[in-house]
């Protein structure tokens, strides 16, 4: 049965600097790390009963657990209907109902809260599995058990001192910094948040920014329950931000915008805190679900 990769972990320089090391999660196999609380989430709820063969699995999400929802849910065999809001691109609704997904859309005036609330109702209507990607621990734990582990043993005894993300549903940034803690490495979650320096009327959802989908604010229980002692929290500019995704590309990545985040709130965090000598990231997704988006702005 198809599963989650052990994705490459690749040392990176822009500048001439110390590397930043990057987990290339755009590598698995929907294209986005969001194929670690897919398979861990719907596999848990299958062997527990609580999800049968042929049940629908509702979800709302603007983006890449969607794609990989539906992905994962036609290997399994379940339905799924993805919510979201008006307004998301092109390439990820016909992403998502390419694998025989259905994609409901609601107003984009009402953002995220707004698909929410749709799920909720067409969970009772459908009797429908809900994952809940923003509360569910479990998708803290696929990264805890799982992306984090595989970046320990890469990197073997070395003293892993920073993990980077920006934070959407929170299960990334809260998992790895459990994961990477349980194999002894006092590292700080560093939390990279997006910020428009000009008004901008196309936020998507509860983005920071309109220029960076996905990473969103203030959404995610598990990110705000989470016990985390060593927090740092690193604010770039989504000019900043995009800047740094073109780079990467030229690089040979073929990243989205929240990699561009990432990296650039490591190199930030790389000056302001020098004595965090090794410093990891992910870079969560690919750039072909972006090409009609501000990304590939001429």
């Amino acid at each position: 049965m198809l599963s989650p990769l052990n994705t490459p972990l690749v040392p990176i320089s822009l500048d001439g600097g110390s590397p930043i090391y990057a987990k290339l999660e755009y590598l698995q196999p929907s294209g986005s790390t969001k194929d670690r609380l897919s398979f861990f989430i719907l596999g848990k709820a299958i062997r527990n009963g609580t999800l049968k063969r042929g049940q629908s699995v509702i979800e709302a999400s603007s983006g890449s657990t969607s794609i990989s929802l539906a992905m994962v849910c036609a290997h399994l065999g379940l339905k799924f209907i993805a919510v979201m809001p008006e307004g998301v691109s092109q390439e990820r609704i016909k992403s998502i109902t390419a694998y025989g997904a259905q994609v409901v859309l609601t107003p984009a005036s009402e953002g995220i809260l707004g698909s929410l609330s749709m799920c909720r109702k067409l969970a009772v209507e459908h009797e429908g599995f809900l994952p809940r990607q923003f509360e569910n621990l479990d998708n803290a734990r696929a990264h805890q058990t799982q992306t984090a582990q595989e970046i320990a043993h890469e990197l073997g005894t070395q003293c892993i001192d920073a993990f980077v993300s920006g934070v959407g549903t929170g299960g990334t940034l809260v998992g790895n910094y459990w994961g990477l803690r349980d194999f002894g490495c006092p590292v700080s979650a560093v939390l990279a948040k997006p910020v428009s320096r000009q008004l901008i009327s196309d936020v998507e959802c509860c983005s920071f920014s309109g220029k960076i989908p996905g990473v969103v604010d203030g959404l995610s229980t598990i990110y705000r329950e989470a016990k985390i002692d060593h927090l740092i929290e690193i604010e770039v500019d989504d000019a900043l931000a995009i800047d740094t995704t073109k780079k990467l590309m030229k690089k040979g990545f073929p990243v989205g915008p929240s990699s561009g985040l990432n990296f650039a709130a490591g190199e930030i965090l790389r000056e302001k805190h020098p004595h965090l000598k090794t410093i990891v990231t992910i870079f969560p997704d690919r750039m072909d679900r972006y090409f009609s988006t501000p990304l590939f702005a001429q």
